[in-house]
């Protein structure tokens, strides 16, 4: 055979095998892919939102102080609610004897007194009892005068030391020697343990020797530590008042206007106590301040030249009685009776309350029974005399 013809049968027949051998893949049946089932999910509960914490409920804040805290070494006052340094705050005050007549003007510290307390004497004239507890920054204290009982037992019921200079006879000499009061006095008829060291004189030229005498600072306090007295309060003080507490003032919103304090009466012609030199108070509104005026001008405090004003005014109403031919008088400032509260330009009257003892102080309620809220800041306290009330008005 030719070779020509040979190759070319042979290529006819390779072309003819693969043809074949392609359509046997065409007719074939063509497996389908694989599919994996899908796993079952996990059934889960929902994830339910978290709410959110509510914000706690502010505590609730009291309008009045109830206890005293020591921030940033203060603490607020028994005496004026107000924040003062602790290691004055936490000591015992002091309680000073000073004339209110008209020969003893002007007086001198008086206005850094917390506590002024005033009551008749002999001659229908008043005293002061003024209650500091911070003197620090002063020389002095004065004019100093003598004591009465019922001024004593007000000044123990503050816990303070008392301080005078004048006769101890007839009715002050038993209780001003007790162990129990703390009492710093100058040497004269009566004082058992007389502390000299504490007052002196001081030149006030064309004023009668017996309103020159004045409590020196620096002696008080060597007198207090040579008699051995105890400068902290006792552990079971009782507070004298009741203050609002900060920015929460006492306003008494449904109480009477209350502008003009008249605790001797509008024309002072009562025989109280309080007519020789009329005094009266007036309200300012700007300040929420009661100035003191007397013979009719302002009060003024020598010491820095400023009118006497203060934060509350009290009248505390109390049975009086003549003792002797010396017109020597007494007063009842235990057991209770009718007060009248002066604050923020209001009058609200209710009663006093003293039956603790004589380390105990007077507290002041209204009609309801509830211990009345003063505001902070500096109190006067006028005893009035009883039989003598319908002479205090206010208007």
């Amino acid at each position: 055979m030719h070779k020509k013809t040979y190759f070319k049968k042979t290529l006819l027949f390779t072309a003819f095998l693969l043809l074949s051998l392609s359509l046997l893949g065409a007719c074939g049946s063509t497996p389908e892919p694989e599919i994996s089932e899908p796993e079952p999910m996990e059934e889960t509960e929902p994830v339910a939102e978290e709410e959110p914490e509510p914000e706690p409920e502010p505590e609730p804040v009291s309008p009045f102080i109830e206890e005293r805290v020591s921030v940033d070494g203060q603490i607020q006052s028994y005496l004026t609610g107000e924040w003062t340094d602790e290691e004055i705050a936490t000591r015992r005050p002091i309680a000073v004897m000073i004339p209110n007549n008209r020969p003893a003007m002007p007086q001198y510290g008086l206005s850094q007194a917390g506590i002024i307390y005033e009551a008749p004497v002999e001659g229908r004239i008043t005293r002061l009892m003024a209650v500091f507890e911070n003197f620090d920054d002063l020389e002095r204290i004065g004019p100093v005068r003598s004591s009465r009982d019922y001024f004593i037992y007000v000044a123990t019921g503050y816990e303070a030391i008392y301080c005078n200079w004048g006769l101890a006879r007839p009715y002050v000499e038993e209780l001003i020697n007790r162990d129990t009061v703390y009492n710093v006095s100058a040497a004269v008829e009566g004082i058992h343990n007389p502390a000299d060291e504490a007052f002196d004189r001081v030149s006030r030229p064309g004023y009668s020797k017996e309103f020159t005498g004045y409590l020196m600072i620096d002696g008080l306090m060597d007198a207090v530590d040579r008699l051995g007295y105890d400068w902290n309060y006792d552990d079971d003080y009782v507070r004298p008042f009741l203050f609002a507490n900060d920015n929460m003032p006492a306003e008494y919103e449904d109480a009477e206007d209350a502008v003009m304090i008249y605790p001797g009466g509008e024309s002072g012609s009562n025989s109280g106590g309080y007519g020789a030199y009329h005094p009266y108070f007036e309200y300012h509104e700007d300040d929420h301040l009661y100035y003191r005026y007397q013979d009719g001008e302002e009060q003024i405090d020598e010491y820095n030249n400023e009118q006497l004003a203060v934060s509350n005014v009290i009248f505390q109403y109390c049975h009086g009685e003549v003792r002797d031919d010396h017109d020597y008088l007494a007063f009842g400032v235990h057991g209770e009776g009718d007060a009248v509260i002066f604050t923020n330009g209001k009058v609200i009257k209710g009663r006093w309350a003293r039956y603790g003892g004589d380390f105990t102080p007077a507290r002041f309620y209204d009609e309801a029974g509830n211990e009345i809220i003063v505001n902070q800041g500096r109190t006067w306290i006028c005893n009035i005399w009883e039989e003598y009330g319908e002479y205090a008005v206010w208007e």
